[in-house]
C-alpha cells in the first residue's frame, strides 16, 4: 500500500496488538542494484532487528519484472537480517503495469516461476520467500495457474487478494476464487480483500478456506481490527462474534498513537508532506470513528503544520490525567 501504510503507521498499528507479521510497501526494482540505504529508508525495521517497535515482525517486498535484478537485490537486503522476502504480483497501479510489473506479470505464469526461483536461489535456504497476487490481470482465467507457477519456483506462502487488476478495488472481493487457488497448491495461502469488520473476516475464512488474513486499509481504518478479529476467532463455539471494536481500541486510547503518528511525520518527513500524511490517516479513520470525522473536518483546509502541533497537544492534553487524578 504504497504511500499509506509506511513505517510510521506499520510503527503505531503494530503496538495496539493482534498483527502477526506486516509486509512493508514495495521497493521497486528496474535495473540497478540498490545501495543497503535504499532498503533501510523503506524498511527502517531492519536496524532493530526487522522488527517494529512494539516486537513485530516486518517481511520488505520487492516488485519488479527482471529475475536477475530482482535476485540480486534480494540477496542484498538478505544481507540485512529481514524475517524473509515478499514479492508484489498484484500492484493494479496504471505506472507500474505499463512496466511489466505488479499486477501486469499474472499475464505470464512461465515469468512467474523464473522470478521466484531466481529469488529463492539467490536468499539463504532458511530465509521465508512469499508473493502476493491478484486473481488476474484483466480477468481470473489463470489464477491457479499463476499460484502454481508461484509454488513451483519455491515460494513457501502465497497472499491472494480477491480481485484481479481490471476490477481494482472495488467491491466485493472473490473470496470463492481465493478458495480455488488454495485448493490448487499445498502452500499456505493468506486471503486478502474488502475485511473491514470482524464479520467479514469470519466470512471470509469461511468462504476462502484460509485460517490466516492479510488486512489492509480495513486496519487502517480501525486500529483495532485485528484485535477484534482475534478475539472473534478464539470465541467458545455457538457464541456471538464480537463487534469491531470492542476487543479493539477506543478513541481516547487512540488519540495518543494519532499524536505519536504525527510527530513520527514532523521529524521524518519534508514539511510540505506532514499535514497531508495526518489528514490521510484520518480520512481512513472517519470510517471508524465519529470523532475522526470531526478532526478530518476541522484539519481538511489546514496545511500549517504548527497550527496542527496545536491541535494535537489540545487532544492529547486533554486526555491526559490531572495530577489529582494520579
Amino acid at each position: 500500500m504504497e504511500g499509506l501504510l509506511d513505517f510510521m503507521l506499520r510503527d503505531v498499528l503494530t503496538r495496539v496488538g493482534g498483527v502477526d507479521r506486516c509486509v512493508s510497501e514495495f521497493i521497486r526494482i528496474t535495473h540497478t542494484l540498490l545501495p543497503e540505504r535504499v532498503f533501510v529508508r523503506h524498511v527502517p525495521e531492519l536496524l532493530h532487528g526487522g522488527n517494529t517497535l512494539a516486537g513485530v515482525p516486518v517481511r520488505p517486498q520487492l516488485l519488479g519484472s527482471d529475475p536477475i535484478c530482482l535476485a540480486e537485490n534480494a540477496a542484498r537486503l538478505a544481507s540485512l537480517g529481514p524475517h524473509g522476502v515478499d514479492l508484489n504480483f498484484g500492484c493494479p497501479a496504471k505506472v507500474v503495469n505499463r512496466h511489466g510489473g505488479g499486477a501486469a506479470l499474472l499475464l505470464d505464469p512461465e515469468l512467474l516461476h523464473r522470478i521466484v526461483a531466481a529469488v529463492r536461489r539467490a536468499v539463504p535456504a532458511p530465509m521465508a520467500v512469499s508473493a502476493k497476487m491478484r486473481l488476474g490481470f484483466d480477468d481470473d482465467a489463470r489464477a491457479e495457474d499463476c499460484a502454481r507457477a508461484i509454488e513451483a519456483g519455491g515460494a513457501g506462502e502465497l497472499v491472494v487478494h480477491g480481485r484481479t487488476k481490471a476490477q481494482g478495488y472495488r467491491a466485493p472481493a472473490y473470496w470463492e476464487r481465493i478458495a480455488d487457488v488454495r485448493a490448487a497448491v499445498r502452500i499456505p495461502v493468506v486471503a486478502n480483500g474488502e475485511i473491514w469488520s470482524v464479520a467479514d473476516a469470519l466470512r471470509c475464512r469461511e468462504v476462502s478456506g484460509c485460517t490466516s488474513l492479510m488486512l489492509g486499509r480495513g486496519m487502517v481504518a480501525d486500529p483495532g481490527l485485528a484485535l477484534a478479529i482475534g478475539a472473534a476467532i478464539h470465541i467458545m463455539p455457538g457464541l456471538p462474534a464480537a463487534p469491531v471494536g470492542q476487543a479493539g481500541i477506543d478513541w481516547p486510547s487512540l488519540l495518543p498513537l494519532i499524536g505519536d503518528f504525527w510527530h513520527a511525520a514532523r521529524t521524518r518527513l519534508e514539511q510540505r508532506q506532514q499535514a497531508g500524511r495526518l489528514k490521510q490517516w484520518l480520512n481512513f479513520l472517519r470510517r471508524r470513528y465519529p470523532q475522526a470525522e470531526q478532526a478530518y473536518q476541522t484539519l481538511r483546509t489546514v496545511t500549517d503544520p504548527t497550527l496542527i502541533d496545536a491541535w494535537v497537544h489540545s487532544q492529547t492534553a486533554e486526555r491526559a490525567p490531572s495530577k489529582d487524578a494520579r
